[in-house]
């Protein structure tokens, strides 16, 4: 049976709440940072929970021997934050995966055609067959930025399976060409929209997240 496209949105209050302070016109910026720093780090707790790979060792505590379960090192952990808002997510994320390295990538939307293009792309040239990439993209619309992020990817030659996407709002035509293309790619949002309008803003959405987020 093919694998289809996994997306959660996790219930927990604290998901909710920053959301809530996210989504109101008149949070001011530097409170929308937060806001979005604070759900960078609960959907970020939410994708690892079952997903880092562990191993057991044997230690010895002040007063004995026990066995105990590790994050194991030799499996690389890489975050992928789509510029300029995925920034913000990033800061949350990197809270509980300090070790983890960061390759940024670059991309920008035509406000006429909707189509995404890339102005920065770090990315290794390869990955290890085993590398663990958290992809942190707040906003999926219209799903031209994820496509391509997971496009260039693919190109390094990574697993879709070993890619999660923590994404603060999604919408419908992001999550059917995922779906379509990448169905074996796992998303932690914290909401599902409906609607997409003609400029290809998320309605109710929150806006502009990196305008919002930069103060710009």
């Amino acid at each position: 049976m093919p694998p289809q496209l996994r997306v959660y949105v996790p219930p927990h209050p604290l998901i909710k709440h920053w959301l809530g302070v996210a989504r109101d016109a008149a949070t001011p910026p530097p409170l929308f940072k937060s806001a979005m720093i604070e759900l960078g780090r609960w959907l970020t707790y939410e994708a690892i929970r079952d997903w880092l790979p562990t191993e057991d060792l044997m230690v010895e505590t002040p007063l004995g021997s026990c066995t105990v379960t590790m994050v194991n090192p030799e499996v690389p952990m890489v975050v992928v934050p789509i510029l300029r808002a995925g920034l913000a997510l990033l800061e949350g994320a990197q809270t509980l995966l300090p070790l983890a390295s960061v390759y940024h990538l670059g991309l920008v939307r035509n406000e006429e055609t909707l189509e995404a293009s890339c102005y920065l792309n770090k990315l290794p040239r390869e990955f290890h067959p085993q590398t663990r990439i958290l992809i942190t993209e707040p906003m999926m619309a219209t799903g031209g930025s994820i496509m391509m992020a997971m496009a260039e990817l693919a190109k390094r030659g990574v697993d879709p399976a070993f890619i999660r996407i923590i994404n603060v709002i999604a919408a419908p035509p992001a999550l059917q060409k995922l779906g379509g293309n990448y169905p074996a790619v796992t998303i932690y949002t914290a909401m599902i929209d409906e609607e997409v309008n003609h400029q290809g803003y998320i309605i109710p959405g929150l806006g502009d997240a990196g305008d919002r987020a930069f103060g710009t």
